[in-house]
């Protein structure tokens, strides 16, 4: 068989991967130190990701710890992470920063659920147009005599089984999300 399905497979799983790297950034009820990975320092004339500059926790449900190892960058993280468009407000204790997180409104948590299912939607998009490509290319073969019309039948059956898989996966975790964000 010409067609690599392994290939096509991969490319959804990353899909996959960006979609649940982009659920993680989003904020729910309780802290994670993902929440703070989309900001930048100024830091050594350069912007930096603060993971860059410090170590971040999350030691309690409500609470971020940033240790930044730098004593003369302490301000610069601080700052960065006030001006964020996370609405938060971070307190220094020596080079420990303290983020409190704020509980979430009502309307914060349903603007949070449709950024989520815009994510599912576009993530559902990629897998649907990587099954596309691979379907395309099985009918080239094919057309081209390259394989039989058995195999071209397999093998789409087979990228089909695979993209409603990923399909049902993305469903699947978009929902517990959901249900992640409205809990209070």
């Amino acid at each position: 068989m010409a067609i690599s399905i392994d290939e096509y497979k991969n490319k959804m799983e990353n899909t996959l991967k960006i979609f649940h790297e982009e659920l993680s950034r989003l904020r729910t009820g309780r802290a994670t130190p993902s929440l703070l990975e989309p900001i930048f320092v100024e830091a050594y004339n350069s912007k930096m990701k603060i993971s860059e500059l410090a170590t971040v926790n999350a030691p309690e449900p409500k609470l971020l710890t940033v240790q930044v190892w730098d004593k003369s960058m302490v301000q610069n993280v601080e700052k960065s992470i006030r001006d964020s468009e996370l609405g938060l407000n971070p307190s220094t204790d020596g080079q420990l920063i303290r983020v409190p997180l704020p509980d979430l409104t009502e309307e914060r948590r349903s603007e949070l659920t449709k950024v989520a299912s815009k994510f599912s939607e576009d993530a559902k998009i990629s897998i649907r147009n990587i099954r596309r490509d691979a379907m395309d290319k099985i009918k080239d073969e094919q057309k081209n005599n390259l394989i039989s019309e058995d195999e071209q039948k397999s093998s789409s059956d087979e990228i089909q089984k695979i993209t409603d898989e990923q399909i049902k996966e993305i469903e699947k975790v978009i929902e517990n999300k959901k249900n992640e964000i409205m809990q209070i």
